[in-house]
């Protein structure tokens, strides 16, 4: 039989998702038989409460259903801005909602994310360098595909790192170059341990080849400066590495003092030779932000200093699904070209976007200063994204017991976690993580009302776990 286990593709075999792992599976199982579970190993707003805009679902509800308007009512339910940006959507598709599109997408909505581009960072924009795609994962899977010749070939990832970059290098059959974030710098960049790392990479025969930052940082939270983000691109610049930007959670800023300057920008600011010769992908989504459209699958890239014969083959590519969702173009359309002052729709979209972020960086100080609160435990505010990465100082009674079930030390306090509180996370060593050190990933998103409940529930479990296994030998923190 050709499909056996023993037979399937390696790479296959390699690539792990932990956000997905033994815990979610767990928790799914424990769900199953009436358990209360929290979902939190996942960036899955509407999932845990959080309220779809009104505006983009009026303006999709219509696309979808464009016999609505013809109805001589359809006046009294949906505004007159949501139905005229219906109908001139429906005009840019060739045929509504279920044709196909352009493998690239639909050129006006491209056009659309190019003008964002645009006014976000001063620099003009070209729509046949912006590829939509169906989420950021898959324009980040056809990127590193084309990058990645063989395990000769390696990339970059910032560890801790979001587990899509190791998955899909070990499917692709690459070679993940780690660079460590430092977390007594709340998670900062170190361009002295990239070096190091290109180094190391380059003495056991790996050619490295691009490098991946996630700004807003996922797990991690942080936000970069703009002068490490110029370091970066210098960086990248002297070692001819292609930088993969992943943007996802621009939206998501939770603090004043570092806001959010995309790597466009920066490397546009820096003149030449960096703005000519640094190649830059960066990478955006509806899923994140106050959208939180995760089911609907809408993303692009962006591709700066790309030669025209590479971006024809990325293309080609791209043509072998034929079109992405034609319905999440139209919400990437609605997020980079959203209601403006003086439209009908205006004042309840502000309305409803400020409302979620202002409840997401309160949801971010509830859960770091709950963390912090709990023994044993420490961890750095989360300046943006949807997480808290708290490091958890595991007793050596807990490494034992761990041991002797079998499990990483980090994984056996994840479950744990969840099976005292139905608390569902994600363990550190998905995301990667210093020798000997433990973390748990959670996301901030569980509604406002519940987080004290939560944080009270997770603080006495933690608390009782650390009496249970402490002993004087000492803590696992480095």
């Amino acid at each position: 039989m050709a499909l056996e286990y023993e037979s399937l593709n390696e790479n296959v075999k390699k690539c792990q998702y932990a956000v997905r792992g033994e815990l979610y599976l767990r928790a799914s199982e424990l769900q199953k038989e009436g358990k209360k579970i929290i979902f939190t190993n996942v960036g899955n707003p509407h999932a845990l409460g959080q309220k779809p805009l009104t505006f983009p679902r009026q303006v999709v509800a219509l696309c979808q259903a464009p016999f609505l308007l013809d109805d001589p009512n359809v006046g009294m339910i949906f505004p007159a801005d949501a139905i005229a940006r219906a109908k001139h959507y429906l005009s840019l598709t060739s045929g509504g909602l279920g044709a196909y599109s352009d493998s690239r997408g639909l050129p006006g909505v491209r056009k659309e994310v190019a003008e964002f581009i645009q006014r976000r960072d001063g620099y003009p924009s070209d729509p046949e360098l912006i590829f939509l795609t169906d989420g950021a994962s898959k324009g980040v899977m056809q990127i590193l595909n084309c990058v990645i010749r063989g395990e000769g070939d390696g990339i970059l990832v910032p560890v801790p790192q979001y587990p899509l970059y190791s998955a899909t290098i070990s499917l692709l059959g690459g070679s993940l170059v780690p660079y460590y974030l430092d977390e007594s710098e709340n998670w900062g960049l170190d361009v002295n341990n990239l070096r190091q790392s290109v180094a190391q990479a380059r003495s056991q025969g790996i050619s490295v080849r691009a490098m991946v930052i996630i700004n807003p940082g996922n797990p991690t939270g942080q936000c970069l400066s703009e002068a490490n983000l110029r370091e970066i691109l210098r960086f990248c610049y002297s070692e001819k590495l292609v930088l993969l930007g992943d943007e996802v959670y621009q939206q998501n800023i939770y603090q004043d003092e570092r806001p959010f300057i995309s790597s466009k920008k920066v490397l546009m600011d820096m003149g030449s030779p960096f703005s000519k010769e640094v190649q830059l992908v960066s990478f955006h989504t509806v899923s994140k932000g106050y959208w939180g459209e995760c089911g609907q699958r809408g993303g692009y890239f962006e591709m700066t200093n790309i030669p025209p014969r590479v971006v024809e083959e990325i293309y080609k590519v791209a043509s072998i699904a034929l079109s992405p969702n034609v319905s999440a173009q139209i919400f990437m359309g609605l997020m980079v070209s959203p209601p403006k002052p003086g439209d009908i729709s205006y004042d309840q979209f502000a309305r409803e976007s400020k409302g979620i972020l202002e409840s997401l960086r309160r949801r971010a100080r509830i859960m770091t200063d709950g963390f912090n609160s709990c023994k044993n435990v420490v961890c750095n505010f989360t300046e943006g994204a949807m997480y808290s990465f708290p490091q958890i100082r595991l007793p050596p009674g807990a490494l034992q017991a761990a041991k002797q079930a079998g499990k990483v030390p980090d994984v056996f306090y994840c479950l744990k976690l969840l099976e005292a509180t139905g608390i569902s996370t994600v363990p550190g060593s998905g995301f990667g993580q210093k020798e000997g050190v433990f973390h748990l990933r959670t996301t901030i998103l569980p509604a406002e009302e519940e987080m004290p409940e939560i944080m009270d529930s997770f603080k006495k479990f933690n608390d009782e776990f650390m009496t249970q296994y402490e002993n004087s030998f000492g803590y696992s923190r480095i």
